[in-house]
């Protein structure tokens, strides 16, 4: 297994299996990995002649410093995770320096307005933060195909934007949400959860899919209005967000049309841990 500190490195080496006409499967990660990371390493595996995973906290994305500070970084478990896949991932870990030079700023990006819905209104600059992260990678690493689950479907929709928007020669392959047997969607914020939050919180994919089976028969109002109930009675959950909106456009929804797709989405804080999830609702 090789690790890539820095960028010249990693291009260097990329440059050489190109011209070996090989194939570069690549899952950017910001560590910590876990078996939902692990399911997007295997698809690029599967599919291509090489995977690539980088291991970068970007500290553009974060709009919470303490958040930054808190998030683990365990880069030698995270190497001896993905050696169990295969010991020959590349690893790309560089510093901040390496990524940002002496610039630690965020580009301005306009994502067609997926970037003010959701997240966007609760975390400001976020999705500048992130789209200036992956692009950058995106010209380090140069992949063929990139993998990205949907449990942040919304970056999933703005990183399929950006390739678009700016015409990156890479293809995006969604990937199913990765869950606990309790059903909470992995994270990596999963093992900062103190045992009662931990125990409590599949409670938000419980609800996420009762509101898919009521979304059948009643208005998304209704249901909207039913999720916030149930969490109000909840003791250690606070609810911050559940909407449901188009699948495409993400704007929420004010009348559903049988010619739409719909998901719910959700923001939780389990004490001082914000968790996030989302369903296909049609």
């Amino acid at each position: 297994m090789k690790i890539f500190t820095e960028l010249k490195q990693i291009k260097k080496f990329i440059e050489q299996l190109k011209l070996d006409k090989q194939s570069v499967g690549f899952v950017p990660t910001m560590g910590a990995l876990h078996p939902g990371h692990l399911s997007l390493v295997s698809e690029a595996l599967a599919n291509n002649d090489v995977a690539v995973v980088s291991i970068f906290v970007n500290p553009t994305q974060f709009d919470n410093a303490e958040d930054l500070e808190k998030y683990p970084r365990t880069l030698e478990n995270d190497a001896a995770l993905l050696r169990t896949l295969s010991p020959d991932i590349l690893i790309y870990a560089p510093t901040v320096e390496d990524i940002y030079q002496n610039n630690v700023a965020a580009e301005q990006f306009s994502f067609d307005g997926l970037e003010n819905e959701m997240e966007g209104k609760f975390r400001p600059g976020h999705f500048d933060g992130v789209g200036t992260i992956v692009k950058r990678l995106f010209e380090i690493v140069t992949p063929d195909h990139a993998y990205f689950g949907e449990k942040d479907f919304q970056q999933l929709a703005i990183i399929k934007k950006l390739v678009e928007k700016h015409r990156i020669p890479v293809r995006i392959i969604p990937c199913a949400i990765h869950r606990e047997v309790s059903g909470l969607a992995m994270s990596s914020r999963n093992t900062r959860l103190k045992p009662a939050y931990k125990e409590a919180a599949p409670f938000i994919y419980k609800t996420l899919e009762s509101a898919k089976e009521q979304f059948g028969t009643k208005s998304a109002n209704t249901v909207t209005e039913w999720v916030h109930s149930e969490f109000a009675k909840h003791d250690l959950l606070e609810l911050e967000y559940f909407i449901i909106a188009d699948a495409e456009t993400l704007k929420t929804v004010k009348r559903k049309s049988k010619q739409k797709k719909y998901r719910a989405f959700i923001a939780v804080y389990a004490d001082d841990i914000r968790l996030i999830d989302n369903i296909a609702l049609n």
